[in-house]
């Protein structure tokens, strides 16, 4: 993984999140990322509320998902993410890494930008969180 240390978040698929194939549904994964990025935020001490309430908003810009392998009902898996900074947004790179041989399933870069009152910002009070 790129950036700095890596979070791991443990998960389980569900029967509902597959499709007629019986694999994941490729939309799900991106609710998979998407939860994995926001434990890490929480566990480093972001609280989204928090920043909108400061009027913060973190968003996505752009979603870049290689699928390699499908997840199917009931396999376990590992989210793992870390980030870096590239001058104005910041990359979650994240990988789903299927249970017990961490096969790659899926591999995506996750680029978010951060405005401030409206405004495009560097948001420079975030990095404390991601070094």
């Amino acid at each position: 993984m790129e950036g700095n240390s890596t979070h791991e978040l443990k998960m389980k698929v569900r029967d509902y999140e597959c499709d007629i194939e019986g694999i994941v549904n490729n939309a799900n994964y991106q609710h998979y990322f998407e939860h994995a990025r926001h434990e890490m935020c929480l566990e480093r001490g972001i609280s989204f509320a928090e920043l909108v309430e400061r009027n913060i908003y973190v968003v996505v810009a752009r979603v870049d998902i290689r699928y390699k392998h499908p997840l199917r009902s009931r396999d376990e898996f590992i989210v793992a993410t870390s980030v870096e900074r590239d001058g104005i947004k910041l990359l979650f790179h994240q990988k789903i890494l299927l249970l017990p041989d961490r096969q790659v399933c899926a591999d995506a870069t996750i680029t978010t930008v951060v405005t401030i009152d409206g405004k495009l910002s560097r948001a420079p009070e975030l990095d404390q969180y991601f070094e």
